[in-house]
């Protein structure tokens, strides 16, 4: 992994790093300050509903593409985000001649069959996958953006509805990408 991460930095390869993360409409409170002898509070929304899933691919400082679903990602969708990330390694190929090579780690769905079928399509394009070593997600440098999206965008606030917790999330991705200045994509994965 190293040696690839010392190739990406000549330009040679682009090198990106792939995740998922949930949020929750209830998210947790913030450190943050209070009247003394009051202690901080958030109202509860009057139901749970259902995690927000974010499936994102980083290039560190260059640029985030990302897709946002109810519930979670399987095999699917999955591969909808990669068949649309493959189209844009082959744009990539065809004006830079550089390989992309997205880290991910040993989910389930990123080893399913049917997904292995998709491997020689995506590489095709340019497009090739490599996995991380079991249980070492600090590897992964997405790692710290779901944590700074987490933490700086949505933590704190309460959500009533899975839409309401959807915009804020994408929000918090276009203002992180504006600080950042890199470039943001997302993917609209169909829901049916």
């Amino acid at each position: 992994m190293i040696q690839l991460e010392a190739i990406a930095a000549t330009g040679q390869v682009a090198l990106k790093y792939l995740d998922e993360t949930g949020c929750c409409q209830w998210t947790p409170e913030s450190y943050s300050y209070s009247l003394k002898g009051q202690q901080k509070r958030f109202e509860q929304t009057s139901r749970r509903g259902k995690r927000v899933s974010i499936l994102g691919v980083w290039d560190p400082d260059k640029s985030f593409d990302y897709a946002v679903v109810v519930g979670g990602f399987n095999s699917e969708r999955y591969i909808e985000m990669m068949d649309w990330l493959a189209t844009k390694a082959a744009q990539n190929f065809e004006k830079t001649n550089q390989l992309t090579f997205i880290v991910q780690d040993n989910c389930t769905i990123h080893k399913s069959k049917v997904v292995q079928a998709a491997w020689p399509r995506w590489q095709a394009q340019g497009l090739f996958v490599l996995f991380l070593p079991p249980y070492c997600s600090e590897l992964n440098p997405i790692e710290g953006q779901w944590h700074q999206l987490k933490a700086h965008e949505i933590a704190g606030r309460m959500f009533e509805y899975e839409d309401e917790l959807t915009e804020a999330i994408v929000d918090g991705m276009i203002d992180r990408s504006v600080r950042g200045n890199y470039e943001l994509d997302r993917l609209i994965i169909n829901y049916s």
